[in-house]
């Protein structure tokens, strides 16, 4: 199959650190259809020569294992083409237009990563030079928008152009092996399923952790923040994962008609919940590893004075017959004690101890998402020392690494989701009328901040968020995993 694929954007940070050593993993590992061609676009007056030079020179800054050896980026490198445009003026369209029919490909992909401002006015200016064939795929780069109506206007303006199921919207947390397993843990198995409800389960926990600042996004982040980049797609995607019904089978709009309901049944927001249950924070000076790192207002790009969180965390609820009354706790935020994501789903005690053990959440499921992907079942057993007293007992626990289990050369998240897109699979993409509930549900958040004069909640670097965060989990009797 000869394809071709448009990156917009393609000398941007998101291409040389992401989507290039993605396609290039896939190249390596014979997934990428024969007949590929990969055209980079933007303003820089670039040969494609040196377009693969200055690609080929970026690979040094990605992980020492999506590398290539010197002859399998020359191999690499014969795909690579580059195209300078203005993406304001229609004859540089035209030019494109004419490019692509030098070899009338099967499938086009329009890869838009470029900053959403720009998306109304390429998705246009690809239509007025018609390349919005029924041969073409657009995909769009988060964030869609920044708040519900400007998500609507992108959405509105792309969906005049080209038709639902020609859109991919791009969240790679949904093409992480780790989620992936998700969905086979709940839908695969007969294990799980039938304690997955509120009769058994007693919290869920989902973190988003990073160690790192915002290094030289400062700019970005400043008009962005964490509700914004991490809770409104990724951490509303992994809720989704976790609560949804059964689909009736894997097709892309059956999984994606029931994530839909979920974001539906989520608890409204009222001003007394919105100060109690959501919490922002932004991170001060303090040390990692034992190095000490700038505050968030030092960093290059921000505002001295900055009110943008870099921390959030929240409680909800899922408010249907499954989960009612179960609340589910979301924090994220950077520059936080360790690089972890995870999401952990804590059952109840049983209904009636007889072993001096059973107190408090002993047992609970933890999926790891990053930097380790695997499981972990907690549970209670009776080990060797306990023989003098056989009513007491000790936690234990199963362990499963998907990496030792399947090896180091799993498909990472943008190879899938790029090769998904040749191949025109929808299901690890979301859908417009999905975006628009989550951002309806995030808004009234965004509306609170606004009028709210004591702005986010300071902590030092190296922790896990403001005190407050494990208050707000407290008073429901409860901990964060890591405080259990």
């Amino acid at each position: 199959m000869r394809f071709d694929l448009v990156l917009f954007g393609g000398t941007g940070d998101l291409s040389w650190r992401k989507l290039m050593p993605a396609l290039f993993q896939a190249f390596k590992h014979g997934t990428l259809p024969d007949g590929a061609r990969i055209i980079g676009v933007g303003r820089d007056e670039l040969s494609d020569e040196r377009y693969r030079a200055l690609i080929l020179s970026r690979f040094d800054e990605v992980d020492l294992a999506k590398r290539p050896s010197p002859e399998e980026f020359e191999r690499f490198s014969s795909l690579l083409e580059f195209v300078s445009m203005d993406l304001s003026k229609p004859a540089h369209y035209a030019y494109l237009r004419d490019k692509l029919a030098q070899r009338q490909a099967d499938t086009v992909v329009m890869y838009l990563a470029t900053a959403p401002a720009l998306f109304t006015t390429i998705v246009e200016q690809l239509a007025a030079a018609g390349l919005n064939t029924p041969q073409t795929r657009v995909v769009l780069e988060k964030p869609l928008g920044h708040d519900l109506a400007s998500n609507r206007a992108i959405n509105h303006s792309v969906g005049q152009v080209f038709s639902e199921n020609q859109v991919f919207r791009i969240d790679h947390y949904l093409g992480k092996p780790s989620v992936q397993n998700l969905f086979a843990l709940r839908f695969g198995n007969a294990l799980f399923e039938p304690l997955w409800r509120r009769e058994h389960i007693a919290n869920i926990q989902i973190t988003i952790a990073e160690e790192l600042g915002v290094e030289k996004r400062g700019a970005f982040y400043e008009t962005t923040g964490a509700l914004r980049d991490m809770v409104q797609n990724h951490a509303l995607q992994l809720l989704c994962a976790i609560g949804m019904e059964p689909p009736i089978n894997s097709h892309a709009d059956a999984i994606r008609d029931e994530k839909l309901k979920v974001l539906r049944s989520l608890k409204p927001w009222t001003p007394e919940v919105l100060a109690q249950d959501v919490i922002r924070g932004q991170y001060g000076a303090g040390a990692l590893g034992g190095v000490a790192v700038p505050g968030y207002r030092e960093e290059l790009g921000v505002n001295p004075t900055s009110r943008t969180e870099t921390f959030v965390a929240l409680r909800t609820e899922i408010s249907n017959w499954r989960w009612a009354g179960v609340p589910f706790y979301i924090r994220t935020g950077k520059r936080l004690a360790g690089r972890d994501a995870r999401i952990v789903v804590n059952f109840r005690p049983t209904p009636h101890a007889i072993f001096n053990s059973q107190i408090g959440l002993a047992n609970r499921l933890v999926i790891n998402l990053q930097p380790r992907d695997g499981l972990e079942l907690h549970l209670l057993a009776q080990g060797q020392d306990n023989r003098k007293n056989s009513h007491t007992l000790s936690p234990v626990q199963l362990d499963l690494d998907f990496d030792k289990r399947f090896g180091q050369e799993r498909v990472g998240a943008y190879e899938r989701l790029l090769l998904d897109v040749i191949d025109d699979r929808l299901n690890l993409f979301v859908r417009s009328d999905e975006q628009e509930e989550a951002w309806r549900w995030v808004e009234p958040i965004l509306t609170h901040w606004q009028a709210d004069a004591q702005g986010p909640r300071p902590y030092a670097a190296g922790t896990w968020g403001p005190s407050a965060t494990s208050a707000m989990i407290a008073r429901d009797g409860f901990c964060w995993s890591e405080e259990c």
